[in-house]
């Protein structure tokens, strides 16, 4: 079970949830290959870490496949490819409390190549975590909408993993 609240602003969004879970637990969900495989990405679409070197700056590189028909059809209409190869670093990593990715966001056609940030803060208190992330917007309001919408999925299959423990 997890508690949910959110906000959005022209700077981006900040998302927090709460989950009945270990900080470790949830760390690790952030900075494995399989953690990362297990919920990143929308539920029409799977992930394929290539690289993560989990550690201040390291490198994370995955693929972002679209596999549903609708999520096909919804990059398609953004002009991207169903595959999409991502590559981010850690920018700051302090186990347990704080990390920062930084992704390079350079496989949208004609829009030349920027850093997005997602900042992750970890507040453990006994058996649940809060979780309280910042994204930062994208290029146009479009893509930073769709990041959001993306991003509050992957948290409720988390959210979904975490239930009844």
């Amino acid at each position: 079970m997890s508690t949910q609240k959110g906000s959005t602003s022209r700077s981006g969004a900040v998302i927090e949830r709460t989950y009945r879970t270990r900080a470790e637990e949830l760390w690790r969900l952030w900075t494995t290959k399989a953690g990362f495989e297990s919920w990143w990405g929308s539920e029409g679409s799977r992930v394929e870490v290539h690289t993560i070197e989990a550690r201040e700056g390291g490198a994370l590189h995955y693929e972002m496949i679209a596999v549903a028909p609708a999520d096909i059809a919804a990059r398609k209409q953004m002009g991207l490819p169903p595959a999409s190869s991502v590559r981010a670093r850690f920018a700051e990593f302090r186990p347990y409390q704080r990390l920062i990715l930084t992704h390079v966001i350079d496989f949208v056609p004609g829009v030349k190549a920027y850093e997005q940030t997602i900042a992750v803060d970890f507040f453990p208190a006994g058996e649940r975590v809060r979780m309280v992330t910042t994204i930062e917007p994208m290029h146009d309001e479009e893509f930073t909408r769709t990041s959001i919408r993306v991003f509050t999925g992957q948290l409720e299959m988390l959210e979904r993993r975490f239930q009844g423990q």
